[in-house]
């Protein structure tokens, strides 16, 4: 015997029963090393030295060697024989717990083909039938400490292969793997639900059942996109409302796709079905306008407030377009706006739940990008609750190898280690003990918990569709089968918990309510008068146009601006950054101009200092892209970060500067959640590159453009999008300007470009001061940080606004021959141009918004030039893309008939920019030379 086994026999951590459970342990060392803790892998790693080990018999083996197993009983005590076969008894259980899920009755049709499960058979483990009546330990199992084989076998049958499939052995947290076992294991199968629980169930799944033949019967043809196969979601998030409100959650937000939407709206969240008989109707189409457009009704949200055993519980179901998953992100950002108002430390009074279809749940990257963030400091929501609509089929695909790679389509929960409960949708005692399971470990632990509800699709994607062309044999067993509740009916009915003529009354009762537009859910006394909701209605009667005072007194300059340049005496930044410190304490003393993020900096101060909160996020955000920002400073020599605006913070006005994720899609949609759920946040996304908001375009399709025509959400949302041509190439040179102002219309949004420091500082405090809140689109720029001409003195900020249009102050107006319109960086390359040729003869207008669009302020400039023949607007840009096409119209209404109107930029290019330098040297110098010297009817004409 090795050394290392008698050393370890001595230690009272490895005597006797607990044998058991390290054996479990090397099972799962074995099978992934990375699985257990590092002591263990310490532990077991010394083991391996003495003797190498494939299998995961050999510890056990020697242990029984050792005489240290406990005898099962007096008549078999030292047996070796016997002690082998505990020793496999061990490893049975251990294996029900690994692998017992995919032998699990989960398939309601039974068209899924279950995977051999050899390790949950006898044979495997060196047992056979004639073990079946000796008595073993049963370990860790939270059963007697001796049972039968026979009567092991059956607990373990009982818990893990019947209706329930549990997958948490994958979590390295023993803890949790044990919190889990006592859950799982003590009911042994049997859920403990009274009389009164189980009529209630069917009561839910009546209603579920009744909405869906009911809009089916009279809207025949209409798309509803029904629940029907999945109908056990309707008593899962009932009985999940009223278990979480008994644990004194407050909030429950709610998103999900369209199928099974209108059922929810109505059976759960209390949507009168008058209301929803009049949008199938068309009843209120005519109220809708160009400014409020609408939506189908099975992407609207709901709100209200029902009553459970803890208090009201307020239930927001989120607005979500026809994107599947794109909501979660948007979701998880309210809530986390709401855990903030509430001052929701544990995160437990705000609970998100996610309603996921099968095959959008793996197959959109946004769930992997969310799951990336779930334990993220920026993001974390205390973990999602996740249910999983798992109808078996993704569209019109049905083959297992045209879907998924894995068994599940829940695979990517384990990048976080949630546990994963598969089960059987025709069951609903045990979706909703499951559900309740996973309600528990999410308060518990505070991580993302996956309920798979497995069931099947009664008819087509949509009403229209017919599935049979397809999938003929699936919808032959789909048509054989019965409905879930008319399953559990069967079932109550034998257990005489209910008779035949009660479940058609409940029948009969939900249709005749149905037929009066009688509402389906009794609401709370709080309703509609929760203390922590948001009046919206200033806000909703806010204006773009509205002038509100952005400037700020001396005081109040002094006071920030010493806020922000000093710092602790022990801390230690990087040289650099030392320097940009000191040069703001010089630009706040007047000694140099203050560059551009001193000046937002000084925006952030004073937003903060009114009483906003101020949320910044992107990658490197805290000290900017290009190393601009430092709001966020870092000690060289430990592992420390001092913020200086955390001076200005009170118990109400937060401010959180987030390095993010590698994301834009997930991110920018969280955040869009935020900004939608509190008006008194400013709410900025940082593009690293203007171009990378591409990867998160349906956001700014789905959501930020249009949410409020769609749906009435306002939303304040900052986007800052890097943007300029400086010879990067055509990945980092556009944020792709020409996109957002073609999704501008009736003022749903703003879109500016500011040239100096002091109108990013007026931008962004005009942004929260005014009423409004609509998304701001910014072009930021890369160069212009430390452009020796692009400061700001400090009495633009102490007395100045942001200016729309900033005219030329540096020519003489009768001088003047040609106008020159342009935004952004290339008013520098053009003023250089001009101030070295001495060219006094040209004007260069900045319009620093570009949406929307100043007319009036633009066209008081081409008023002020009375010798002028002629107007360029001039950009950096393909001209297939920047802001002309968008905007030619506008500055043809501004200059009217008098002026003829020329465009200097460059040639049309499928690419943003080009890739060599030279290139793009000789194509800026060009195009400046054209806005300046160009001859009518050459290169800059527009036609």
């Amino acid at each position: 015997m090795g050394s290392w086994i008698k050393e370890k026999q001595q230690s009272a951590a490895f005597f006797g029963s607990n044998s058991s459970w390290l054996e479990e342990y090397y099972d799962l060392y074995l099978e992934d090393p990375q699985s257990v803790t590092p002591e263990l892998q310490a532990l077991f790693k010394e083991f391996d030295q003495d003797e190498p080990d494939v299998r995961h018999l050999p510890i056990i083996e020697k242990f029984e060697m050792a005489g240290r197993l406990p005898a099962s009983g007096g008549s078999v005590s030292g047996d070796a024989a016997h002690a082998q076969k505990q020793a496999a008894v061990l490893r049975l259980i251990n294996s029900y717990r690994l692998r017992g899920h995919q032998k699990a009755d989960l398939d309601p049709i039974k068209y899924s083909k279950r995977p051999d499960t050899p390790d949950l058979n006898l044979e495997f483990h060196g047992l056979s039938d004639a073990d079946l009546d000796t008595s073993f330990n049963t370990g860790s199992l939270v059963a007697s400490d001796e049972l039968k084989l026979r009567e092991i076998i059956g607990l373990l049958e009982n818990i893990y292969c019947q209706h329930i499939g549990a997958e948490y052995m994958h979590i390295t947290d023993i803890k949790k793997r044990e919190w889990l076992q006592q859950r799982l294991e003590k009911p042994a199968g049997q859920f403990p639900f009274n009389d009164a629980d189980k009529k209630r169930l069917l009561k839910e799944l009546t209603h579920a059942e009744g909405m869906e033949r009911y809009l089916h019967n009279k809207y025949v043809g209409q798309k509803r996109f029904s629940l029907e196969g999945g109908d056990a979601l309707i008593p899962q998030m009932s009985f999940l409302i009223q278990h979480l409100g008994a644990q004194k959650t407050k909030e429950l937000v709610i998103g999900m796709a369209h199928r099974g939407r209108l059922n929810m709206l109505v059976n759960i969240l209390g949507k009168s079905p008058a209301e929803l008989f009049d949008e199938f109707d068309g009843v209120k189409a005519d109220e809708l306008d160009n400014v409020n457009s609408g939506d189908v009704k099975y992407h609207k949200g709901y709100s209200s407030d029902v009553p459970t055993p803890g208090g009201d519980v307020h239930l927001a179901m989120a607005f979500n377009p026809s994107h599947l998953e794109i909501i979660n992100p948007v979701v998880l950002g309210s809530v986390r706006a709401r855990q903030v108002r509430r001052k929701d430390s544990n995160k437990n009074v705000v609970v998100p739940v996610l309603i996921h279809g099968d095959a959008a749940f793996e197959g959109q990257g946004v769930n992997m990008e969310l799951f990336n963030m779930a334990m993220v400091e920026g993001y974390d929501v205390g973990g999602t609750i996740h249910v999983v609509v798992n109808n078996q089929i993704g569209f019109t695909t049905t083959h297992a190898l045209d879907k998924k790679a894995g068994l599940y389509c829940t695979e990517l929960a384990k990048m976080v280690q949630a546990p994963i409960f598969h089960v059987n949708g025709d069951d609903p005692e045990a979706v909703v003990f499951a559900t309740q399971l996973a309600a528990d470990y999410r308060l518990q632990y505070g991580m993302d918990v996956v309920i798979d509800l497995v069931c099947y699709r009664k008819h087509g994607h949509n009403e229209a569709d017919e599935p049979s062309a397809t999938q003929p044999h699936m919808y032959k067993l789909i048509k054989a089968h019965r409905s879930p509740r008319e399953i559990y009916a069967e079932q109550l009915i034998s257990q005489n918990v209910i008779t035949a003529d009660d479940a058609k009354q409940w029948v009969d009762e939900y249709r005749d309510r149905l037929d009066n537009k009688e509402d389906i859910v009794a609401f709370g006394p709080t309703h509609n008068n929760d203390k922590f909701a948001v009046d919206w209605t200033p806000y909703i009667e806010g204006e773009l146009t509205e002038q509100v005072t952005t400037s700020i007194s001396d005081e109040r300059f002094s006071k920030y601006a010493n806020i922000i340049t000093t710092l602790p005496s022990d801390l230690k930044p990087h040289p650099r950054v030392n320097k940009i410190n000191q040069d703001r304490i010089k630009m706040m003393n007047g000694d140099i101009k203050m560059d551009w993020g001193f000046a937002e900096t000084m925006a952030y101060a004073s937003i903060l200092d009114e009483g906003y909160q101020i949320r910044i996020d992107g990658q490197d955000s805290q000290r900017g892209t290009f190393f601009h920002r430092h709001a966020v400073v870092h000690n060289v020599d430990v592992n420390e970060n001092f913020t200086p605006l955390d001076e200005l913070e009170s118990e109400d006005n937060k401010i959180d500067i987030i390095n993010s994720v590698l994301s834009e899609e997930a991110v920018l949609a969280f955040e869009y959640g935020y900004a939608t759920t509190e008006p008194r946040s400013l709410v900025i996304w940082e593009a690293q590159f203007g171009d990378f908001a591409n990867g998160a375009q349906v956001v700014i399709d789905q959501f930020i453009s249009s949410g409020e025509a769609k749906w009435g959400r306002l939303s304040g949302l900052v986007m800052f999008l890097p943007h300029g041509f400086e010879g990067q190439g055509p990945e980092h040179s556009s944020a792709r300007l020409e996109r957002y102002l073609q999704l501008c219309a009736v003022n749903n949004m703003q879109v500016c470009m500011p040239s100096t420091p002091a109108q990013t500082f007026h931008m962004i405090r005009r942004q929260m001061l005014r009423k409004a809140r609509k998304p701001l689109i910014v072009m930021t720029p890369k160069s212009l940080l430390r452009h020796k001409l692009a400061t700001s003195t400090k009495e633009q900020l102490t007395e100045g606004r942001f200016q729309t249009v900033i005219p030329d102050r540096r020519v003489t107006k009768k001088d003047v021959k040609r106008i020159i319109f342009c935004s952004g960086k290339v008013y520098y390359d053009l003023l250089k141009q001009v101030t070295d040729e001495e060219v006094n003869t040209v004007a260069l207008v900045r319009v620093e918004q570009l949406y929307p669009f100043p007319r009036k302020a633009l066209t008081k400039q081409t008023d002020v030039y009375p010798n002028a023949k002629e107007v360029v607007w001039c950009q950096e840009e393909p001209i297939n893309q920047g802001a002309w096409f968008q905007i030619r119209h506008h500055l043809q209404h501004c200059i009217a008939d008098r002026f003829p109107l020329y465009f200097a930029g460059r040639k049309a290019s499928p690419s943003p920019a080009v890739g060599a330098l030279k290139v793009h040297l000789k194509e800026q110098q060009q195009l400046t030379n054209d806005a300046i010297h160009g001859e009518h009817g050459s290169a800059i004409d527009a036609e």
